[in-house]
């Protein structure tokens, strides 16, 4: 194949070269994935999903994933991930700080992983090779199978596919071919987990988000009246975990000593571990409903943060309606 083409073919920019002829061995296969693929809405879905439950999951721990591709290939996230979810404890050092070290250490988790699966009998679409190398589908497809596994109710997007590229080396030269991966099953209606709340409501409704944001304010400034403060913009006030953590004393009794978050955070990461402490009490309560990324917290995502007040909200709306309510009176 000539080079001019290869390029084309994997939509490479200037200045990044295509793998060389001897980089295969011969016979050797190696996928790619063109940027029209990893901008695929579907797939950037996918992978946003599965940041936020292994966030969410290992929020007590005050791991946090950013990317997918450079966070995994170690070991580390996985060691801890499947530890979790697993509830066992696997014989693999804490830290390794060496390329052999860290091999070693994916050998057994991924061991363990592929045992837990039961794909003993059948060849996993991943391998110590392709997660140590950072390959994105491998790991996607490591990862989608841990949640199938452990957490079948996570809203995975359905019927994720995009096109790669397949390079194998031949006598003759590189030789390509383009083919579809899937990712995810397609699902009916009846298959899927209930969807989240506001994805609909920011998607079908969107006329009525203000009205929801309004109740949930007047509901916070009910609790927080007594510590004479307010909240004006429920998309910025919650930013920095102050406000946020006081209303979850107020509201689930907790004392948090003033050591234990900053009350007035000066910077990104003191307004992050405020966040994540939130986020870590609401989890101990059972009061998140869907993984929520304390960076999303922090970045002032309303959708985020109207998740987050909502199990709040109707958890204590619920006991002032028990407490007010006639026996017998329609909910």
């Amino acid at each position: 194949m000539e080079l001019e083409s290869l390029y084309d073919l994997l939509q490479l920019p200037k200045g990044m070269e295509p793998p060389a002829a001897e980089e295969l061995p011969q016979g050797g296969k190696k996928k790619y994935l063109p940027p029209t693929s990893r901008k695929d809405p579907r797939f950037e879905e996918l992978q946003k999903v599965l940041m936020e439950w292994i966030n969410a999951t290992l929020l007590p721990e005050h791991i946090v994933v950013r990317s997918l591709e450079e966070d995994v290939f170690d070991g580390l996230i996985l060691h801890h991930l499947f530890q979790k979810l697993a509830a066992l404890k696997l014989e693999a050092e804490d830290i390794a700080l060496t390329a052999a070290s860290q091999r070693h250490k994916l050998t057994v988790v991924l061991e363990a992983v592929n045992r837990s699966l039961q794909l003993e009998d059948r060849q996993p679409k991943w391998s110590v090779e392709t997660i140590f190398n950072k390959d994105l589908l491998s790991t996607l497809h490591l990862l989608v199978a841990l949640a199938k596994r452990f957490q079948p109710d996570l809203s995975l997007p359905a019927n994720v596919q995009v096109e790669v590229i397949t390079i194998e080396s031949t006598k003759s030269g590189l030789k390509s071919e383009k083919s579809m991966e899937q990712l995810t099953e397609c699902s009916t209606d009846k298959d899927q987990p209930p969807k989240d709340v506001f994805d609909e409501l920011f998607k079908l409704a969107p006329e009525k988000v203000n009205a929801v944001k309004e109740a949930i304010v007047n509901f916070v400034n009910q609790k927080l009246d007594r510590l004479g403060l307010s909240v004006q913009n429920l998309d910025t006030q919650f930013a920095d975990g102050v406000i946020l953590l006081l209303l979850i004393g107020q509201l689930e009794g907790f004392f948090l000593h003033l050591k234990e978050f900053y009350l007035t955070p000066s910077s990104p990461a003191e307004m992050l571990h405020n966040v994540t402490l939130a986020l870590e009490l609401l989890k101990e309560e059972g009061l998140l409903s869907c993984p929520v990324s304390p960076e999303d917290i922090v970045n002032k995502d309303a959708k985020s943060t109207l998740r987050v007040l909502y199990g709040l909200f109707c958890k204590h709306r619920q006991q002032a309606h028990r407490g007010t309510t006639p026996q017998g009176a329609p909910n």
